[in-house]
């Protein structure tokens, strides 16, 4: 065995005695990729384990290896998500709503390593539109009851993103000449609507900003897309925490809608998943002074000119056309009336 297989078992050892809550003396193990880039590995660590009386189980568990990295405005997402199980946040969730349970996480220098478990359910383009509903009102829930009672494990953590990053994400898109100018060229190929739409919230971006920041400030995932999301047993677990933090009502849920979702089921979406979402943050907090969600505006400044920037730079008719129907459906979208 060499030394890199040596260590690997040595700490699989320690982790699936916490998962299997047993004595664990060996265990085999194959490896599989689930995902991953340049900075980050995540992959699914599966075999049998051997307990100390004989029992042979069969286990899954997830490794994911983190290496530092600087995100534009939030330079220490990197090791969040070590950071947020290193602070015993279980507590803050509930049965319908959580994260998976860690096992193991350690910093070493400049990466972070964390084996936990391995989640199984209906996740991405699967999610149909009651999951929606049941996922967006589960997170108004869930952020309802952090803005009320503001658990002591969140309050003590430094490591957050801030608040205002959304608004200076948007703001440095914005400056970007590649895709600023073209929404306003002649040769354009986004249709004229659609490019309005995204002139109109330029020109109005300080009086919308000034209203979204007159909503509550709560705890946002702010990676919140469709791949992030499983749906399990009537109950909905997140993964990749490393973006958490600060943000206001109805980020998520902007990601959510927008994020590479269901395009064809996009308006029915926004809608049923708007309402559910102000349904479950008004078990914890009184909403009727809130006149509009601004959840549109948010997609429009999250997505609006990445959207444009997969227009421009396309490398097929396919991607180029999505992005346009994406934008189309953003276009079409209506203010919602959630205090119905």
């Amino acid at each position: 065995m060499e030394s890199g297989e040596r260590i690997l078992s040595e700490t699989l050892i320690v982790v699936l005695g916490k998962a299997l809550n047993q004595e664990i003396i060996d265990a085999s193990f194959e490896t599989e990729q689930l995902k991953g880039g340049t900075v980050g590995e995540v992959t699914l660590v599966s075999g049998v384990a051997i307990t100390i009386d004989g029992k042979r189980l069969p286990y899954k568990v997830v490794y994911k290896k983190q290496k530092k990295w600087e995100r534009y405005f939030d330079p220490d997402s990197w090791r969040r998500e070590y950071d947020l199980y290193a602070a015993n946040l279980d507590p803050i969730f509930s049965e319908s709503f959580s994260w998976p349970k860690c096992y193991y996480a350690e910093l070493l220098e400049d990466e972070t390593h964390i084996w936990m478990e391995y989640i199984e359910g209906i996740s991405g383009l699967k999610l149909n539109s009651a999951m929606y509903e049941q996922v967006a009102e589960e997170l108004g829930r869930f952020q309802g009851g952090i803005y009320t009672r503001m658990p002591k494990e969140l309050d003590s953590l430094t490591n957050l993103s801030r608040k205002e990053n959304s608004k200076n994400y948007y703001m440095h898109y914005r400056s970007w000449n590649e895709v600023y100018d073209y929404i306003r060229a002649e040769d354009c190929e986004i249709p004229k609507h659609l490019c309005k739409m995204l002139i109109d919230v330029d020109e109005n971006a300080d009086q919308i900003w000034a209203c979204i920041e007159q909503l509550p400030v709560v705890f946002c995932h702010r990676d919140f897309w469709v791949e992030n999301i499983f749906y399990t047993d009537q109950k909905v677990l997140l993964i990749d925490w490393d973006t958490a933090g600060w943000g206001y009502l109805g980020e998520d849920i902007a990601s959510l809608i927008a994020d590479e979702g269901d395009v064809a089921h996009m308006i029915e979406n926004y809608e049923k998943s708007v309402s559910a979402y102000y349904r479950g943050f008004s078990n914890y907090v009184d909403v009727s002074h809130i006149k509009r969600p601004y959840i549109k505006e948010m997609i429009l400044f999250t997505f609006g000119y990445r959207l444009v920037e997969g227009i421009k730079f396309a490398k097929t008719l396919e991607e180029k056309t999505l992005q346009i129907a994406i934008l189309d459906k953003i276009y079409e979208m209506e203010e919602i009336n959630f205090h119905n």
